[in-house]
């Protein structure tokens, strides 16, 4: 062992001995509990050090000393954080089960915690702070991470700047809100203040600055102002202690921001603390008391007044609050509190603890209230009736880290929803922790879930009922009112240009009677089943020759367009003109048109020069074609395998923005769509484009719509035929 290795032992076992001698009221058995636990975590460190050089068991000490001296928790806390740094770092699997069942769960909701990758943005702290709390089986172990983490602020000028960022961010966001949870107000204060000093440098150094300018007029007139009061309090028998407590940088610098004044415009940068010895029943009336005084001696600002004692904050924090002017117009904050009052507002209702038996609850507000009303006396006794926050809840990670909050209960497909209406769609199945799963498989706490998908999926009705997100509900029923939607339009497209084709004129007539004859309740119904071909073309002229054909009539057969996308499986393929991108050589084009692409419903038309055009059936020109010259109509579909390419044309419109065609550009290259021309004109603040691209099929080409619309700006994306 060299000589900086036994420099560094010394001191460590220096530090060690320090943190001993404060926790003098422990019994030596307690004391004993902590040593073994010590010199399992001093070995298993022995190779670690902190960002300033220093072992990194140092870390571990300074947590102890917190826990002890500042939460008020025994030696149970402490063995278990030393045996979680331990096993954080070591190599080889640790025994703790000697330890007892109690240390070996706080140990394990350490554990849990430190794996946690926090991104520490205001959209997820939130449900990392239910995570953490979830994880905290044991409420000790939220306490405890609470230690380490304010023992990690105060050490924060070690660390490199960009891990001073980070670790300020998530103080500020997630740390600092849960020790205000949890009224530990002293210690959400400094964690605030801390990481106020990084994450905005300027502005801390100028209130820190403008706060030791006045610290001697503060303290020259603070003494004034008290000697009128203290003279009263003795007169009526008090016995008491005063406090003067300047206000944190964070905290000036905050009512700087939401009074929208300097430094000068805050008259309450300190407070006066009274703080009385009085018994438990005579908490309340000595207090009223000891206001009466100061509100006689000085004129108080009843805007300002705050009474936490007849009723208290949900932290468990009482006292009165008053703001008083002096004769010449300066403005003082005074709190009054005994000194029960006085503890608990200090270390939050850590200041006594001992578990008495909780009951099942509902929400993280009650689990933390429950955790505050625990706290009683220094001595922790059992915790078999502890149980974890809310069982109606549960947290899952995408591969990327990011936390989603879901019901209990919720499934992939749930998931897939919550992160995206699209992603759910496609949804497919998932690989959860690296393993495959279906679109049904339960999601638990904790799960790493990556989706998977498929461009040919397609939202199902069964899907309703296994889904228990809101939101995926309501996605899935208004995937499928679309998909019935375009079913019953292309349904109806196609029954009037039958029965113009049929010669039957009265056509709501005879779709009302279709639809009485199929006991459908309404005509959408009954064209959404023919778009679907639930219900056949044949089936349908045999029902309307019996309604209205005469005996020996027939009504005459007339060749229709068929839904590509849904061909008679009993149609031959030589039924069909079967169109592809490979163009050249054949007697059949595209129409200009319509420009169709590759998913369009197409039917053929054969000119009298051209050979045949391909036509869409929703072409301007498909309706004069199909009525004047039904016998030149012939049957078209798409080659089934690989994609073409064709060009099209989309317009958009949207506000007049700098960037816009930037944006425009940048997201079809992100999905590799090549762009062929793009014209953009702008008048009044609104812009309209026209962007040829190359596309492989109408199914991609309704993808890229979609993302053109997400565009900040963008208010109409179509596709237009030319």
């Amino acid at each position: 062992m060299d000589l900086q290795e036994n420099k560094h032992k010394e001191y460590t076992l220096n530090e060690f001995n320090a943190f001993v001698n404060r926790c003098g009221t422990l019994a030596s058995k307690d004391l004993l509990l902590i040593k073994d636990a010590f010199d399992i975590a001093e070995n298993c460190l022995s190779d670690f050090t902190r960002e300033n050089g220093n072992p990194f068991i140092l870390h571990a000490i300074e947590v102890a000393k917190i826990i002890i001296s500042e939460l008020g928790l025994s030696s149970t806390s402490v063995t278990a954080m030393f045996l979680h740094e331990a096993i954080s770092k070591s190599k080889t699997e640790i025994d703790i089960k000697p330890f007892g069942d109690e240390i070996q769960r706080i140990v394990e909701g350490l554990n849990k915690i430190s794996k946690i990758d926090i991104k520490a943005t205001s959209l997820q702290v939130d449900n990392f702070r239910k995570l953490i709390v979830s994880y905290s089986s044991d409420p000790r172990v939220t306490l405890i991470k609470l230690a380490d983490r304010l023992e990690i602020m105060r050490s924060l000028s070690f660390f490199t700047p960009t891990k001073q960022m980070q670790k300020a961010t998530e103080t500020m966001l997630l740390y600092a809100p849960l020790s205000h949870q949890l009224g530990l107000y002293n210690l959400k204060g400094e964690l605030e203040n801390l990481a106020f000093k990084y994450l905005d440098v300027a502005a801390y150094r100028l209130v820190t600055n403008k706060l030791k300018s006045t610290t001697a007029e503060r303290e020259k007139f603070v003494k004034s102002f008290l000697m009128p009061i203290e003279n009263e309090l003795k007169k009526n028998g008090f016995k008491y202690e005063i406090k003067s407590r300047t206000k944190a940088a964070y905290s000036v610098w905050r009512k700087m921001q939401a009074q929208q004044v300097n430094f000068e415009g805050i008259y309450d940068v300190f407070a006066i603390r009274i703080i009385l010895d009085s018994e438990f029943e005579n908490e309340k009336s000595d207090c009223w008391a000891a206001y009466s005084i100061v509100a006689n001696i000085y004129e108080p600002d009843t805007k300002r007044f705050r009474d936490w004692i007849s009723r208290p904050k949900f932290t468990g924090y009482e006292s009165l609050h008053t703001t008083v002017s002096t004769a010449d117009g300066k403005f003082v904050e005074v709190q009054i509190r005994t000194r029960r009052m006085d503890e608990i507002a200090e270390k939050g209702a850590a200041a006594h603890w001992k578990y008495k038996g909780v009951k099942q609850v509902q929400s993280v507000e009650d689990w933390l209230n429950t955790v505050r009303n625990l706290l009683e006396t220094s001595q922790i006794e059992t915790t078999e009736n502890v149980n974890k926050i809310s069982e109606t809840e549960i947290f899952v990670f995408t591969p990327a880290g990011d936390l989603r909050r879901l019901p209990k209960g919720a499934t992939v497909l749930d998931f897939a929803f919550d992160i995206h209406t699209n992603i759910g769609s496609r949804c497919v199945g998932a690989r959860i922790n690296g393993k495959n799963a279906t679109i049904r498989e339960k999601l638990n706490t904790g799960d790493t879930v990556e989706i998977l998908t498929s461009k040919n999926q397609e939202p199902k009705a069964d899907w309703l009922n296994f889904v228990v997100l809101s939101k995926a509900k309501s996605r899935i029923r208004a995937k499928l009112n679309e998909e019935e939607a375009k079913l019953a339009r292309l349904g109806k497209e196609i029954i009037e240009r039958r029965l113009k084709n049929w010669k039957l004129s009265t056509f709501e007539e005879t779709v009302t009677a279709l639809t009485k004859y199929y006991k459908l309740k309404q005509a959408t119904d009954f064209y959404a089943m023919l778009g679907s071909e639930k219900i056949s073309f044949a089936e349908v002229k045999d029902v309307l020759q019996k309604l209205y054909a005469e005996p020996d009539k027939k009504i005459a057969d007339v060749t229709e367009i068929k839904p590509i996308s849904k061909p008679q499986k009993t149609s031959s393929q030589s039924d069909y003109l079967i169109i592809d991108e490979r163009l050249s050589g054949l007697s059949y084009h595209l129409a200009k048109c319509c420009n169709p692409i590759k998913g369009d419903d197409i039917f053929g038309f054969v000119t009298v020069n051209s050979g045949i055009t391909v036509h869409t059936i929703t072409c301007q020109n498909a309706t004069r074609l199909l009525d004047k010259f039904p016998y030149r109509v012939i049957k078209a579909r798409w080659r089934d395998g690989d994609e073409g390419s064709f060009l099209a044309t989309i317009k958009l419109t949207g506000n007049d923005e700098i960037g816009m065609l930037n944006k425009i550009t940048e997201t079809l290259q992100q999905i590799n769509v090549p762009i062929r021309s793009i014209n953009i004109s702008s008048k009044r603040g609104e812009f309209n484009g026209k962007v040829q691209i190359s596309i492989s099929s109408a199914k991609f080409l309704d993808h890229v719509l979609h993302r053109l619309s997400q565009i900040k700006g963008i208010q109409k994306v179509q596709r237009i035929n030319q």
